[in-house]
């Protein structure tokens, strides 16, 4: 009988050792964001708290697409993304559900995040103005100044379907109203010195070149080129000025990097834990410094702190995706391409 006993009790151990490792602690994270210190984050994540983190990377639009095919089967936990359109747009179709989370809450400025906290901003960044220096011509000190007829054939810009120009022409439309942003939007048309083409680094090379005296710029590209080593970014850098718009009204328009909770998160806990983790002070140093961007927490580091303080523009961020198809309109109609 004793054997017996013995025999039983070992089988429970061995069953509640199997059982333990069949439900040990993960998280799977779908991400767009592709930088290498992301990955420092979860590892360090892991060992902090054991939970395992499995990753998926796409581009932002195809990751949304995916979860919604998987349905309730999906094993998604978190969808992190770039842009609060983005954001957004996977917020519209049923990707995320609520979290309530004093410390999201408490850490992260309302106007970057969701209004029923379906998403959080994880780090910002500023889309300045950027001149050459030298070029002679009044500083402008609003987005709205670049329409003036001062700067005629001097203006470089990205496409009007790209979604950094998209949030801001949101952005200008929630602050002006849409006639006044599309009369706007015609005089900045007015002043292009070639057709919309190219990225953000695109346009900062043709203004340093003195191809354009002028255009706008996310300032994590900015940073890029700061920290570059190449010679020619150097260059680049070098003759360029950066100013952060509306200073002495709304301010600066910022976007942000940002995640939510996937709907039917089979990890929804260690998901919210992973978000809280984020906006911690050292997470948010790395996840900010991996794409050269602001900290929704804290200080700025890293090169783009030498660009200074500025004020932003408070406005919920959710707005760049609820105005977005009246942005794309008024760009269509102002003939912006």
């Amino acid at each position: 009988m004793a054997r017996l006993c013995q025999a039983i009790l070992l089988f429970i151990v061995l069953v509640a050792q199997v059982g333990t490792t069949a439900i040990a602690a993960e998280l799977n994270i779908y991400s767009a964001r592709h930088y290498d210190t992301d990955l420092s984050l979860y590892e360090d994540f892991t060992q902090q708290t054991g939970i395992e983190v499995n990753l998926i990377e796409g581009g932002s639009d195809g990751l949304i697409e995916r979860i919604l095919a998987e349905g309730e089967l999906s094993p998604a936990d978190l969808l992190v993304t770039v842009d609060a359109g983005r954001l957004w747009r996977a917020s519209e179709v049923g990707i995320f559900q609520p979290v309530s989370s004093e410390i999201l809450t408490s850490r992260i400025p309302g106007n970057l995040r969701h209004p029923e906290n379906l998403w959080f901003g994880l780090s910002k960044r500023a889309r300045v103005i950027v001149y050459r220096d030298g070029e002679g011509f009044e500083v402008p000190g609003r987005y709205e100044d670049l329409a003036n007829a001062a700067y005629q054939g001097r203006v470089c810009m990205r496409s009007s379907s790209n979604i950094y120009n998209l949030s801001l022409m949101a952005a200008m439309i929630d602050a002006l109203g849409e006639d006044a942003a599309i009369e706007w939007a015609r005089g900045v048309v007015n002043n292009f010195a070639r057709p919309p083409q190219g990225n953000d680094t695109a346009q900062l090379r043709a203004v340093a070149s003195g191809e354009c005296g002028i255009t706008v710029a996310n300032t994590y590209y900015i940073g890029r080129l700061m920290s570059s080593d190449k010679p020619t970014d150097k260059e680049t850098v070098a003759a360029l000025k950066v100013v952060f718009p509306n200073q002495a009204g709304r301010g600066a328009h910022v976007n942000i990097s940002g995640a939510g909770v996937v709907r039917h998160a089979p990890n929804r806990d260690e998901a919210v834990r992973f978000l809280e983790y984020l906006t911690g002070g050292k997470a948010q140093r790395v996840f900010a410094e991996g794409n050269n961007e602001y900290p929704i927490v804290g200080d700025p580091s890293g090169p783009i702190a030498e660009l200074g303080n500025f004020a932003e523009d408070k406005v919920n961020a959710v707005v760049y995706g609820e105005r977005q198809a009246q942005a794309v309109r008024a760009f269509d109609i102002a003939g912006w391409r």
